[in-house]
């Protein structure tokens, strides 16, 4: 059986950055207005007080530094706290797809490949814009690319569960040649209002080309030896948004209908997780994690992912073996990892090892073991 491989990545990088000390900024004035506004209550003891944020809580807890966003003059309004998007009609590209071509015509030329050569689509991400048709369908189209497309959504792990329906699409034979997009504009569920949360995600958009072996021509392919998923349920993470919502008579706009996480529990619950699953699946290839040349990890928390590489081989994480790209970027959802390898491969020599993993809300995993061709 032919050999499958990475042969192009894209990365999408909105046009506004939104940095920690402008956050903070928005953040605080929207606590003063809504302190001032149920003052009455505060002082009644029936409703707490909100507190302030500062960067150096925001850096201390994430490593987080700054953020890409769509569009930054919606979030950064203390009376409206998120992006202000501009509807478009139906015979519009949708932003979503906008982004996703953007990423996509970067991988192909990397890949050395035309749109219409790619025979399968696949739109991964931790929200969608709308419900159907399919956005997989609408990049298709947009892009000029044949065969077929859906959607997947599986949260921060949405990438590389793609990459392993691309994977088995290629060696099954029923695709010559695989898009995985994953548009994360992740402003438009991320609650700006919590101070536990507000300074968390940023937009992005990646893209990967894979393809067997016998039809790549990039001077630049990485052999995908193996992936494995795995999934656990919680409630750790989790956002209510939905279709049933007005169903439901329940308040679109309430705290649950955007992103909500127990932090502390999630970093407690998923390290372990995320170190036995790497390697694990390392082992299952003959392989032990010290042979790895580099982590490219979900891209949530500096300290998680230093943890997870610590558990792994029992050494103090570095840039080198796992290189953060969340300083710039923040949590990208499932892009992360994807921006991580895009940006950090081109040290590596042939035959050097690695794994593109990610984990979130679910509890999910997904990791992709790859080998520099």
């Amino acid at each position: 059986m032919s050999a499958v491989v990475i042969s192009g990545t894209g990365v999408y990088q909105p046009p506004h950055t939104i940095t920690n000390a402008e956050l903070v900024a928005s953040f605080n004035a929207f606590v003063d207005l809504h302190n001032a506004q149920h003052a009455a209550a505060i002082a009644a003891g029936t409703e707490p007080a909100l507190a302030h944020s500062s960067v150096e809580f925001i850096e201390k807890a994430s490593g987080i530094k700054q953020r890409y966003v769509m569009e930054k003059t919606g979030i950064l309004d203390p009376q409206r706290m998120c992006p202000h998007l501009a509807a478009r009609a139906n015979d519009q590209l949708s932003l979503m797809a906008e982004i996703a071509v953007a990423a996509a015509q970067q991988a192909l030329v990397q890949a050395g490949k035309t749109a219409d050569q790619v025979d399968m689509v696949i739109c991964a991400a931790s929200n969608m814009q709308r419900a159907y048709p399919a956005m997989a369908v609408e990049i298709q189209q947009a892009l000029g690319a044949g065969g077929f497309g859906f959607d997947m959504n599986v949260a921060c792990s949405s990438a590389t569960f793609a990459l392993e329906q691309a994977y088995n699409a290629l060696r099954g034979g029923s695709a010559a040649c695989v898009l995985v997009v994953n548009p994360e504009i992740t402003s438009g569920h991320q609650e700006w209002r919590d101070r536990d949360c507000h300074f968390i995600f940023g937009d992005v958009c990646t893209a990967v080309i894979l393809e067997r072996t016998e039809t790549a021509t990039s001077s630049d392919q990485w052999e995908v030896l193996g992936t494995r998923l795995v999934t656990k349920f919680s409630n750790a993470i989790r956002n209510n948004f939905g279709f049933m919502n007005r169903s439901e008579d329940s308040d679109p706009k309430g705290r649950d209908k955007t992103f909500a996480q127990e932090g502390r529990r999630v970093f407690k619950e998923v390290v372990p997780m995320a170190a036995e699953h790497i390697g694990s699946q390392l082992t299952s290839l003959n392989f032990t994690p010290a042979q790895v040349r580099r982590f490219w990890l979900h891209q949530a928390n500096q300290g998680m992912n230093q943890l997870v590489i610590k558990r792994l081989i029992d050494q103090e994480s570095t840039p080198d073996v796992a290189p953060l790209i969340l300083d710039e970027f923040a949590n990208t959802a499932s892009a992360g990892s994807i921006v991580a390898f895009h940006r950090h491969r081109g040290d590596l020599q042939a035959g050097d090892v690695g794994v593109i993993c990610s984990f979130g809300a679910g509890y999910s995993i997904g990791s992709v073991a790859v080998r520099k061709r």
